[in-house]
């Protein structure tokens, strides 16, 4: 079954559109959602909570369309991001005797496993709380009313290597046996080469790729090669630096000839992001 299905997702605003956005994610997997900001995340998140709405296109959750049973699915996700800015001053347990009034399924046995297990005390205010912390927070509340799809908007975003690194392992062990799927949106992508089954990628308003990580990465090629070659093949390039030695470029691995005799190596997410954006630059 498809945790989440998104078929040609429209909007138009004034100075941006998302266009034809289009992507799946099947039950039990993590999936990264990457793009430079102002790519179009932050409006496709909204679009599948139903919070902004969509001039064309369906989105599905866990088989169901969302346009229809919205108060049905909204008791299956779970929603955490970087930051709670809103009843700074309450403290956890006031503020989640509100929240757990919204759900049907609610189990304060597993809320209490969970603030146990994140070493969270509901006598704190949110204001006293970390941001790894407050990250926790939301992932205890979605866990504890039975949530199987959760979407993370940059959960880890300005937290040290040693928080985030606790934050992927949690992730990974919450999709451990299928019944939870995570849709993850960052800009940390180190972090998505650690715990992500599937990349998507988005530039633009527009889908780039969508794929299962190890074949994202795959699509693409990264050449390092000596000035006097960059003319032969620029045309072929998604994008380059030129530097001391040469050059560099990112091109799609089906447009590479090995016979070029120009060293290749497979890029890491960030490169790939990188180069795209330089994409617009040159070729403007």
């Amino acid at each position: 079954m498809l945790a989440l299905e998104i078929k040609n997702v429209n909007k138009k605003y004034e100075h941006f559109d998302l266009k034809d956005v289009s992507f799946q994610l099947e039950k039990g997997y993590i999936m990264g959602f990457i793009g430079a900001n102002g790519a179009g995340k932050t409006t496709t998140i909204k679009s599948i909570l139903n919070l902004t709405r969509m001039d064309s296109g369906k989105i599905s959750i866990l088989g169901k369309e969302m346009a229809n049973h919205e108060l049905q699915l909204k008791q299956e996700i779970g929603f955490a991001f970087g930051d709670i800015n809103f009843y700074t001053r309450s403290k956890i347990k006031t503020l989640t005797n509100v929240i757990k009034t919204f759900y049907h399924n609610w189990n304060d046995e597993i809320y209490y496993n969970y603030l146990k297990r994140f070493n969270l005390n509901e006598g704190k205010k949110i204001s006293e709380l970390s941001t790894g912390m407050k990250v926790k927070y939301s992932l205890a509340i979605a866990l504890s009313h039975g949530a199987k799809l959760l979407i993370l908007d940059e959960p880890t975003s300005g937290l040290d290597p040693v928080a985030r690194d606790d934050l992927l392992d949690i992730f990974q062990e919450l999709v451990e046996y299928g019944e939870i799927s995570i849709l993850f949106s960052t800009h940390i992508t180190s972090d998505l080469e650690k715990c992500a089954d599937y990349i998507t990628y988005i530039d633009n308003g527009q889908i780039i790729n969508s794929a299962e990580k190890e074949q994202f990465i795959d699509t693409y090629r990264l050449l390092n090669g000596k000035e006097d070659q960059l003319n032969a093949i620029k045309d072929r390039l998604i994008a380059y630096k030129k530097n001391s030695f040469g050059f560099t470029g990112l091109i799609h691995t089906r447009d590479f000839d090995p016979s070029w005799d120009i060293r290749s190596t497979l890029p890491n997410l960030e490169e790939i992001m990188i180069y795209f954006s330089k994409k617009e630059d040159q070729y403007v």
